[in-house]
């Protein structure tokens, strides 16, 4: 059961790749805005499905809890800043700063939870966000200022996966992630209307666009069965193969062309996120 769950993870990993792939080549026609749009609107329809499948309703009060609402508001950031990001940089320079996510995290709940964090993690942490300075070279002359998009996603969403903590135990993780996809419709609409871009219908950039759904959708299904099949330290470090699948499109489809930095940056961040993984599975078993 454990190999089919890593070998789901890994897969999973592809998908998301793919969906990542899809956005930036629907990001060559399409304004961002539509593109948001798109993928909010058929996410939020594939778990209205679901839930339906299931037998039970989104629609009820557990939608206005406070925690919920920031959680909502986070995705939003996320959103925002992946969907500009993946228009806007290399999708392997993309892949290494989201790596960052699980290392955020822990950053997160350790300054805002209160939770236990040895000088070894603390350190994988350092390890991995000089990585993602490296990557990004804010100073440097290949810097476009796009990559802070990346940044403010990267951030959003590990705040996200924070808040989800808070959120009571009760309220299904089907619910969240429905609420939360919703909740980035408008905003994909708001964005429209501030773009010089015009709405395009072409046969090759709505493929693009039903390709973003379909993986972003399937992949989503794939990492849920995959973490309900064996324990989450175990499965979670297979995550970061999407830096290999994502950076991969990004040389194959987009000719891209990662520098030595970007090579470093990223292992210093793969290698900080593993290690933190594999820390925190060796304090959980005693």
């Amino acid at each position: 059961m454990i190999v089919r769950a890593i070998g789901i993870m890994v897969l999973s990993m592809a998908l998301l790749a793919l969906s990542d792939a899809f956005i930036k080549l629907a990001a060559q026609y399409a304004p961002m805005g539509q593109i948001m749009f798109a993928i909010s609107t058929g996410g939020t329809l594939m778990f209205l499905v679901m839930a339906r499948i299931k037998g039970f309703s989104l629609f009820n009060r557990d939608a206005l809890h406070k925690m919920v609402l920031l959680r909502n508001l986070f995705e939003i950031v996320g959103a925002i800043g992946l969907v500009v990001g993946i228009s806007k940089i290399p999708l392997s320079v993309f892949a290494a700063i989201m790596q960052v996510a699980p290392l955020l995290t822990i950053l997160g709940a350790a300054l805002f939870l209160g939770e236990e964090v040895g000088w070894r993690r603390w350190a994988a942490i350092l390890v991995g966000l000089i990585g993602m300075l490296i990557v990004i070279r804010p100073f440097g002359s290949a810097f476009s200022g796009w990559e802070l998009f990346a940044v403010l996603g990267v951030t959003g969403l590990a705040a996200r996966d924070l808040v989800t903590r808070l959120a009571p135990s009760h309220i299904p993780a089907l619910s969240m992630s429905a609420w939360g996809f919703a909740a980035t419709i408008p905003v994909g609409l708001v964005i429209f209307f501030f773009e010089t871009k015009p709405l395009d219908f072409a046969p090759i950039t709505l493929m693009h666009l039903v390709g973003a759904v379909v993986f972003t959708a399937i992949g989503y299904l794939a990492v849920t069965a995959a973490m309900r099949m064996a324990p989450v330290s175990i499965i979670a470090p297979y995550r970061y193969a999407r830096l290999i699948f994502t950076s991969a499109l990004g040389i194959l489809i987009f000719a891209e062309r990662p520098d030595g930095y970007t090579l470093l940056g990223a292992a210093l961040v793969l290698g900080a996120g593993l290690y933190s993984f594999l820390r925190e599975r060796k304090l959980a078993q005693g």
